[in-house]
């Protein structure tokens, strides 16, 4: 992990924004409106006699030009299997990724819907059919640019980071070297053995905020994040509740990603490993971005003596969990 320039999007004011859709071809209406979103900046565009476009202005200095461009091609991808998944627009060039005064963008169609409902069990098994058949492209070729999620990328260089930069508390300092040394030891020996452990193409953040349901079903946004990795890591985040709620979660998704796509079952001892790998990576994340000033404002309570105790102790607790399997299952 490498620290960003302190102030990514200092410049990127709405002149500079309508600006930048005007140079890809589009007449604004001069309507702006940002939405929800830390790494990127992502704003609804007015355009006149049409229809609102999303703009995606990716963070400088995180992806290369390739990684972006190979998960835009991912998505392309999907929308020629019929995946639904919001893709992002071409111009006439043929270009989907566009570059004004050192910001790099791309424009997306415009598509609502809610969320899932999780207590909905025919909405479950419909996720579970749309996560086998992306899964099913997604297999069929390797990313050569982007990252692999593993221990490694996302256990042991984030923790490293945490460390040199100096963020943990020193009175806390020695419990939580001990217990994220103990929580990746494990998590090792639960990917070791999962012999031959299959890796593809993934989502990678396939959370209920990236999942919008509407009369046609579900369709994914924000393929940003986008790794290779083990299947799991697209399911797990969909699960909430206590431990019967989340098997039968589980039961009902696996059957339907089972229509369309083989699921591995020992891949269901990495749960609790995709989770804490979760929680060790997002602290970093905070941390890599701290000087950026939309983050301090988004996160106060990041960095603080109480944010890094309930981390301790959570760190604790899945260190519980991860040496209890595989007494301790969702299946």
């Amino acid at each position: 992990m490498t620290s960003d320039i302190q102030k990514p999007y200092e410049n990127l004011d709405p002149n500079l924004i309508l600006s930048a859709i005007e140079s890809a071809g589009f007449l604004c209406s001069g309507s702006l409106l940002a939405l929800n979103s830390y790494e990127n900046r992502v704003y609804q565009v007015g355009i006149e006699d049409s229809t609102p476009l999303i703009a995606k202005f990716y963070r400088p200095n995180r992806w290369s030009n390739e990684a972006i461009l190979e998960e835009h091609q991912f998505s392309f991808e999907l929308v020629e299997h019929e995946i639904p998944v919001i893709a992002p627009l071409i111009n006439a060039d043929g270009k989907s990724l566009h570059e004004y005064q050192n910001y790099r963008f791309a424009l997306f169609p415009r598509r609502g819907g809610h969320a899932l409902e999780q207590d909905n069990l025919d909405q479950l098994a419909w996720m579970g059919r749309f996560i086998g058949r992306l899964h099913a492209v997604a297999a069929c070729r390797p990313f050569q640019h982007r990252d692999t999620l593993n221990v490694q990328t996302h256990g042991y260089l984030p923790y490293q980071f945490l460390l040199k930069q100096d963020y943990i508390p020193a009175y806390l300092k020695a419990q939580y070297c001990e217990t994220v040394d103990a929580v990746l030891k494990r998590i090792d020996q639960l990917v070791a053995n999962v012999s031959d452990l299959k890796i593809i193409r993934l989502h990678g953040d396939c959370h209920l905020g990236n999942v919008l349901w509407n009369d046609a079903g579900p369709h994914i946004v924000d393929l940003d994040d986008a790794v290779m990795g083990p299947a799991i890591q697209d399911i797990w985040m969909l699960l909430s509740g206590d431990i019967m709620q989340t098997r039968l979660q589980l039961s009902i998704i696996l059957d339907g990603y089972n229509e369309f796509h083989d699921f591995d079952m020992r891949e269901l001892q990495l749960i609790e490993a995709m989770r804490t790998l979760r929680m060790i990576q997002y602290s970093a994340w905070l941390a890599n971005r701290w000087q950026d000033p939309a983050f301090p404002r988004a996160f106060p309570w990041f960095n603080t003596a109480h944010y890094w105790e309930e981390q301790l102790m959570n760190l604790k607790d899945q260190l519980m969990v991860l040496n209890d399997l595989p007494n301790y299952t969702f299946y």
